[in-house]
């Protein structure tokens, strides 16, 4: 088994789907040879998480409506929720690209590892069965999808600072509570958001979950990270 066979635990029969999934277009346009590449099993993998996340959706919240679900299942498709499972099985050191492409970071580009990521899930379809993809993909998206039941509003400053931040970097970010003031039944909380060390926001709320969320929504609007 290759590396990123054993992450995902899955082994290809067809080896040749793999390669084709973890190919870049730029391999091709750069040699200028007929390479296949990624982008067609990209556009089959997209289909099968859309499949996937929808049926989901639709037994774990039956009381929403098609809009309602329509923006949860947006929230885990997006390009920031697909980048935080490829970062998470490693890909971007498995795909295969030109020099150039390399070399101006497209082996962290988000964009990149997002298509790769349906690209392997098109290609993992095509190799195996719906079953067999529809337990990868829900095991690799259980906290996301925890994070909508928990939190499962249209606004959700927490879940889309940490969608944000893990594209970056598998690191979470850090909540803390900096002070508390006010008497037992009127208490204000203040909370801040870090992130690799460096403080990216802060609010206040009536409860530290209040708090916390203020916070992600300051870090949100300041946006102070920095992409490596």
């Amino acid at each position: 088994m290759t590396p990123l066979e054993k992450r995902i635990k899955y082994k290809f029969r067809n080896s040749l789907l793999l390669a084709e999934a973890l190919t870049h277009p730029s391999l091709g346009h750069e040699t200028q040879r007929h390479h296949f590449d990624n982008q067609r099993l990209e556009f089959l993998g997209d289909a099968v998480l859309q499949l996937i996340f929808t049926q989901h959706l639709f037994d774990l919240f039956p009381s929403f409506s098609e809009g309602q679900l329509t923006k949860l299942r947006s929230r885990l498709v997006s390009r920031e929720g697909l980048n935080v499972h490829a970062v998470a099985i490693g890909i971007g050191n498995h795909i295969m690209m030109g020099k150039g492409e390399e070399s101006s970071g497209g082996r962290t580009r988000s964009s990149t590892l997002a298509d790769a990521f349906e690209a392997l899930i098109g290609a993992m379809y095509l190799d195996s069965n719906l079953e067999t993809v529809r337990h990868f993909v829900l095991k690799e998206a259980k906290a996301g999808i925890e994070a909508l039941q928990s939190e499962p509003m249209d606004v959700n400053p927490k879940g889309k600072l940490q969608e944000i931040l893990q594209s970056i970097s598998p690191r979470s970010p850090h909540y803390s509570i900096t002070s508390q003031t006010g008497p037992e039944h009127r208490k204000l909380f203040i909370s801040q958001v870090s992130w690799e060390g460096k403080k990216l926001g802060s609010g206040e709320g009536k409860s530290k979950k209040e708090a916390e969320i203020a916070a992600a929504a300051d870090a949100l609007r300041q946006s102070l990270w920095t992409v490596r």
